[in-house]
């Protein structure tokens, strides 16, 4: 079948300028964005790409991927089809044909077996989109209106096909099986040619409209996934970047523009699969925060706002607000910054960091913040320690023990308390196990006492910037002046602050959680138990969102508690980069939960279903907010053990 090229010629013509003009459109308020490197390391981008795009390694972690798996790759294939469709379109000479024949054959086998899998890969997701959708409100017009096209595509590939070997037209009818066997259910009669013809123009014609239509849906994502996959953070987005505290400068982001690009690349990036809502402890107990709306509700403000701001006008669509194209100020605040969106999401789209940048525009432009973190605030710049207390009392746990000041020269490391372990009762008992369990192993170590100030992680996810930014550099200062290179902490968000955080300020530092510390000693043989641990029952084992999502710290907490018991501990069924949150993180340990069901409740209604003696944690708060939910559930027949203490009660 071949059109009459004087018709297609200006049609095709038209319809890729017309195509060419909307992504100009689109892709040009990018350009809006800030500056961001996102080019260096050529060759673990590219790998990245073959990886995460090409090989769809996050995608198919989900059985239902597969699917999309097919699809993806079918375009692929086809890509190489429909050029040829196109350009013979306009020079009917030009064919694949022209190859030899043990080229072109075995492309003809390929392209007709690729189209009926993609079109089987369509049907499967459209019943999935009936029968069970993703998310609520999955069932869009506009999902529907894609698959339908795409399975329209198939259909006119097949029905051109059949016609053409049915007419005897087709001299390599034995290479496209599928095509041959439709055929012999078509009639030879007159019907046939205008049959093919039909096929041709409308394959033709859903195949422009397809394509002019991407740039206006969230099926753009065809075309800018695979360079978001190439332009992803190389190092896992743990930590925000710094901010230059001078006269004249704003502070984080209140407008569309405000992002860097790859902010706003990422709006255009995403699918709405809803694998990050799906993941998102807030989303998942109720709350306004669900990061695919976050997203989507960015990229409908450049869309509104975008154009404006090209010509230099004022935005009318406000970023922090209510309503649609505005992202409302509860979903800002009801980020634990846990990263399982980030985690979760199969083209790296970086939904949680945007929110921490429209916490910092709120919190140092606006003023405008929940209530109960004015006395974090207040505490934190004045006593240096979330709760306001005396920094002298930061010695109090160590009362009756013998514990030295670290000297550089004299001691390997510092013992950095935090301000958990220092004055809450609970966390105090873990410090003191840690300080047995350290001189127990003849560890060379020591503290700073009263002149340890908190870290700063809750002042930095909540977006206090100009606070966390003081304290750090004082901080720096001091471990300079002690002349530290080697930290033990007992607690992930210290670990992953001095650890990622400090490094943007020049300081580098050997920072060993304890998990990892206690794993060591115990396989070194330098710490030995006189007991194994059997009193504990059985243990369910807690992941830690900072030691693990964000540090890749999943066996060594496992280890030990092996090593202590004897056994391994119980998996829940949400674990390791796949975890729950505790609900503290990101700040939210010092906010009330106003919003949906508690997910300190949510977590231990999953654990308390393990039947569990014992839960197994590794961060003062995943012990606070797995306590209290204990206390909540009045399940007093289950306690709750950091594996400091598992490993002290060995030593007994």
């Amino acid at each position: 079948m071949q059109p009459n090229p004087a018709i297609f010629t200006p049609i095709l013509a038209a319809s890729l300028l017309i195509f060419a003009w909307s992504c100009y459109r689109r892709f040009s308020l990018v350009s809006l964005g800030a500056g961001e490197d996102r080019f260096d390391n050529v060759g673990a981008r590219l790998w990245n790409t073959l990886q995460f795009a090409f090989g769809q390694k996050r995608v198919v972690s989900r059985p239902f991927g597969f699917n999309h798996f097919v699809i993806f790759w079918s375009f692929m294939v086809l890509a190489l089809a429909n050029g040829e469709f196109f350009l013979r379109g306009v020079f009917p000479a030009a064919s694949l044909g022209l190859l030899p024949s043990v080229v072109y054959h075995p492309l003809l086998v390929i392209f007709d077996l690729v189209s009926i899998a993609a079109l089987t890969a369509v049907c499967i997701a459209l019943v999935r989109r009936v029968v069970n959708p993703p998310y609520d409100g999955a069932r869009t017009g506009e999902a529907f209106a894609i698959l339908g096209m795409i399975g329209l595509l198939m259909l006119a590939f097949f029905g051109m096909h059949a016609a053409e070997i049915a007419m005897g037209k087709e001299p390599a009818a034995a290479w496209m099986p599928i095509s041959s066997a439709i055929a012999e259910f078509f009639p030879r009669s007159s019907f046939l040619d205008p049959l093919a013809n039909i096929c041709w123009w409308l394959h033709a014609a859903v195949l422009l409209v397809f394509m002019n239509y991407l740039p206006y849906s969230k099926h753009m994502h065809i075309l800018t996934a695979i360079p978001n996959c190439f332009f992803k953070s190389l190092e896992k987005p743990n930590t925000q970047p710094r901010e230059e505290f001078t006269e004249g400068n704003s502070y984080g982001v209140g407008s569309v523009d405000s992002f860097n690009w790859k902010d706003l690349f990422d709006s255009f990036s995403c699918t709405e699969c809803g694998r990050c809502q799906q993941a998102c402890p807030a989303a998942v107990t109720g709350k306004p925060l669900n990061p695919r709306q976050v997203i989507h509700d960015i990229k409908e403000n450049l869309l509104a706002n975008g154009p404006l701001l090209q010509r230099k006008g004022a935005p009318v669509l406000p970023l922090i607000g209510e309503g649609d194209g505005s992202v409302a100020r509860e979903s800002i605040w009801s980020c634990t910054t846990c990263g399982s969106c980030l985690s979760a999401c199969p083209v790296f789209i970086e939904q949680m960091p945007k929110l921490v940048k429209m916490r910092r525009h709120l919190v140092q432009m606006d003023a405008d913040f929940p209530e109960e973190l004015l006395n974090l605030f207040e505490n934190m710049e004045q006593r240096s320690n979330p709760w306001g207390i005396a920094p002298a009392e930061r010695t109090k746990w160590s009362a009756q023990l013998e514990v030295k000041p670290f000297e550089a020269g004299k001691t390997e490391y510092l013992f950095f308390v935090g301000c958990a372990g220092a004055f809450d009762s609970r966390s105090k008992q873990v410090t003191l196990a840690m300080a047995q369990i350290l001189d127990a192993a003849g560890v060379s170590w020591g503290i700073l006492g009263r002149e340890e100030k908190c870290c700063g992680d809750s002042l930095r996810r909540l977006g206090n910037e100009f606070v966390f930014d003081r304290m750090t550099n004082e901080n720096v200062a001091l471990f300079r002046e002690k002349g530290i290179t080697k930290v033990i902490t007992q607690c992930p968000h210290c670990f992953t602050t001095l650890k990622n955080d400090y490094r943007q300020y020049g300081l580098e530092l050997e920072v060993i959680p304890h998990a990892e510390l206690l794993d060591q000693l115990m396989r070194e043989g330098r710490l030995k138990l006189n007991r194994q641990v059997k009193d504990l029952g059985n243990i369910v084992f807690h992941d830690s969102c900072y030691l693990g999502r964000h540090n890749d710290i999943y066996e060594a907490p496992r280890s030990v508690i092996a090593q202590a018991t004897g056994s391994a501990p119980i998996e829940l069924e949400r674990n390791r980069q796949n975890s729950f949150c505790c609900g503290a993180g990101g700040g939210r340990m010092w906010m009330e939960e106003h919003l949906g069901e508690r997910i300190n409740l949510n977590r231990v209604t999953e654990a308390l279903g393990k039947n569990p003696d014992t839960i197994c944690v590794t961060c003062p708060y995943c012990m606070t907010m797995i306590e209290d939910g204990l206390k909540d559930r009045q399940s007093g027949k289950t306690r709750v053990k950091d594996i400091a203490e598992v490993v002290a009660e060995g030593m007994r």
